[in-house]
């Protein structure tokens, strides 16, 4: 057992951050949080997911002088994702117009000289029913019961399971099929994954020092099942019930967690 520990911090190990790095990490991570604080304003009814992609590429390439980490990335067509109401994540921005009582998320990736920053918010369209809202608040929350526990130490396991446990005791679901992971110079690292349910497998794996990685929980109103559209990246709910997710990217210091996407409107739970 000793040995097979030994292996799990040596393979986070590999990740830690130099003092270099750790700062063009947080230059990324200021740049992805601007870009949700740019796009608000725009976020209405009767506007398309699509123009608020062409904004947010404009923002993002001429203004912070950065690269929009998701265009062309495995194929995928547009610089920011939109995912509306069933849709739990990789939602490609379209000409549909958004309508009253829509939730909507967007997620943000940015290369800024070679580092990147990760982050997506929940927006409200018009009048949005109470259920709705909560699930988003939720969400929410339990995005910081993981933020809250990343300390040097800490395993891995213990941040998915909380997660889990919180979104069950507010009868929702937590998916499970897709994770938080690794991020520096490389978008996802590989063998670098954060989840956000419980899984055992996960228990050697212990937070260090330096480790720059995302919490992004999708949580569903009904059961966790989803699916994947014929477009390879939409990514629906099972049974058609709302979606909701918040990500942040996030630095691991010396005595506990720095939030490298916190927006300057945002508050930390």
């Amino acid at each position: 057992m000793k040995q097979i520990f030994n292996n799990f911090f040596m393979n986070l190990s590999k990740y830690i951050k130099q003092p270099t790095d750790i700062k063009g990490m947080r230059k990324a991570g200021a740049a992805a949080a601007s870009v949700l604080t740019y796009i608000a304003p725009f976020v209405k009814k009767n506007v398309s997911t699509d123009a608020l992609n062409i904004l947010c590429h404009d923002y993002i390439v001429n203004t912070l002088k950065a690269v929009p980490a998701p265009l062309n990335y495995r194929g995928f067509p547009k610089s920011i994702c939109t995912s509306v109401n069933h849709v739990v994540c990789h939602g490609i921005p379209n000409d549909k117009l958004l309508k009253d009582g829509d939730i909507l998320n967007i997620d943000v990736t940015v290369i800024l000289n070679g580092y990147h920053g990760d982050t997506s918010k929940m927006f409200f369209i018009g009048d949005v029913k109470p259920h709705a809202k909560r699930l988003c608040q939720i969400a929410r929350e339990c995005l910081y019961v993981g933020i809250n526990l990343v300390k040097p130490g800490q395993s891995i396991y213990e941040i998915g399971r909380q997660i889990e446990l919180f979104a069950n005791k507010n009868h929702y679901s937590s998916v499970k099929d897709y994770c938080g992971h690794g991020i520096g110079k490389v978008f996802h690292e590989p063998g670098f994954q954060i989840l956000h349910y419980d899984d055992p497998s996960q228990k050697p794996f212990i937070l260090l020092p330096g480790l720059t990685f995302t919490i992004e929980p999708m949580i569903n109103q009904g059961q966790y099942g989803v699916k994947l559209l014929p477009d390879h990246w939409t990514v629906i709910t099972k049974d058609k019930t709302l979606s909701a997710q918040w990500e942040h990217t996030l630095l691991v210091t010396e005595t506990g967690v720095e939030i490298l996407t916190l927006r300057e409107d945002e508050e930390a739970l």
